[in-house]
């Protein structure tokens, strides 16, 4: 088998940057782990919360702490240092290949997509933002690796697009008729599904948006690990 990741992001419209922070490690007995964090806070610079929240749960589940514990620790110490007047939103999504396993983390109002056997299921269960108290928890589910998996996660700024103007759609509906697609890669899933996202606020994000697509493969092609960039510079 062989994962395929991809990770499509756009700037809220007007904004410097964004207020998202997506980060991807090896884990420390193999595998990867993904980490989305979106700021919540007024008054405050939401790219500097967001990139304090994903690094410190990388740095805990890069040292072999569990994923879940992560989460609480980086969730007590942001409590602790903002008094609880700073909150994020958090995706880890985990493929541990010590136990053959994918992880999920939510404490984000967004559902993450799973897919298995072109089947979409909707994973909703109740989670909160980190940060706001103490001792938080993450929702958490585990899954076996199999083949023709695929994981779908999100910023809020992608679920909500097109609500303010009374665009809104069942993206669950739009989810399913991508996988329906024949041969449709992971990085065409994300920049479909942000494409999407962005036309439904008038091509002006009302929010930062991110899309993770991570897919299982049933074939390896080769032994070789590879990560592509695509990254627009603005012109000096």
């Amino acid at each position: 088998m062989e994962l395929k990741l991809a990770i499509a992001k756009v700037d809220k419209y007007g904004a410097e940057n964004s207020g998202d922070t997506v980060e991807v490690i090896e884990r420390l007995n193999g595998g990867i782990s993904i980490v989305l964090g979106d700021g919540q806070i007024d008054g405050r610079n939401k790219k500097y919360i967001s990139n304090i929240v994903s690094h410190r749960v990388i740095e805990h589940i890069s040292s072999g702490v569990s994923d879940g514990a992560a989460i609480r620790s980086a969730s007590n110490s942001i409590f602790s240092e903002f008094n609880g007047r700073v909150q994020a939103n958090l995706n880890v999504i985990s493929v541990d290949l010590q136990t053959n396993r994918i992880i999920l983390l939510r404490n984000t109002p967004a559902p993450i997509f799973l897919i298995d056997n072109g089947n979409v299921d909707c994973l909703t269960a109740a989670s909160e933002p980190i940060g706001g108290r103490e001792n938080i928890s993450p929702s958490i589910i585990e899954l076996q690796i199999e083949p023709d998996m695929a994981i779908i996660a999100f910023s809020d700024g992608v679920m909500n697009a097109g609500r303010n103007l009374r665009q809104d759609t069942d993206i669950c509906l739009i989810i399913e008729t991508l996988i329906d697609e024949e041969d449709l890669s992971a990085r065409q899933i994300a920049e479909l599904l942000l494409t999407r996202a962005i036309r439904l606020d008038n091509d002006r994000p009302q929010d930062n948006m991110s899309v993770i697509v991570l897919m299982i493969s049933p074939l390896t092609t080769d032994n070789i690990r590879r990560i592509n960039v695509s990254l627009s510079l603005d012109e000096a």
